[in-house]
């Protein structure tokens, strides 16, 4: 079945993320496999908004490793604590880094990489399973509106899927 994507046209993220999570849930919710979910939201944010990269990591024993992605190659295993990434799994939060070179520790795989946003993704009782993570050529690129909305497709739609 072909699926087609909505985007509201201008600048106005919010405006961008409020058409998109009817749109991912519809894509999400009659699927159970939980790769080609994270592949469609990985392709839904990486077309609406045009970052450099999006993608997950799943935890598996104490890295995190690469999942479904759009974008150039990505880092494939991250030590829990190590960089964005890891510091999201360790510290069990958001973290949006608006300038990459000021994070300490932050894994460089792209250097074209300039700002972050990483969401941990969680089970029922508080662990960790992934991380998406979405990185920007740009500096400041993420704030509290890219919160706020990557954190409800995470908790309301992803973290949901892992239980299926």
């Amino acid at each position: 079945m072909a699926e087609e994507l909505y985007i509201p046209t201008g600048n106005d993220k919010e405006k961008i993320y409020t058409a998109l999570l009817p749109q991912i849930k519809s894509l999400t919710e009659h699927e159970s496999d939980l790769i080609a979910n994270l592949a469609n939201v990985t392709a839904v944010l990486k077309e609406a908004f045009n970052f450099f990269w999006v993608g997950f990591y799943f935890v598996k024993e104490e890295e995190l490793v690469l999942g479904p992605f759009q974008g150039p190659l990505a880092c494939t295993r991250i030590k829990k604590g190590k960089g964005v990434c890891g510091s999201a799994w360790r510290d069990k939060k958001t973290y949006v880094v608006p300038d990459v070179e000021q994070f300490p520790g932050h894994i460089a795989c792209s250097s074209l990489s300039q700002s972050e946003i990483v969401i941990p993704l969680f089970t029922p009782d508080n662990n960790v399973w992934g991380v998406m993570d979405i990185d920007s050529e740009l500096l400041n690129t993420f704030d509290y509106i890219d919160e706020k909305y990557l954190e409800e497709i995470c908790y309301n739609i992803i973290s949901p899927l892992f239980l299926a």
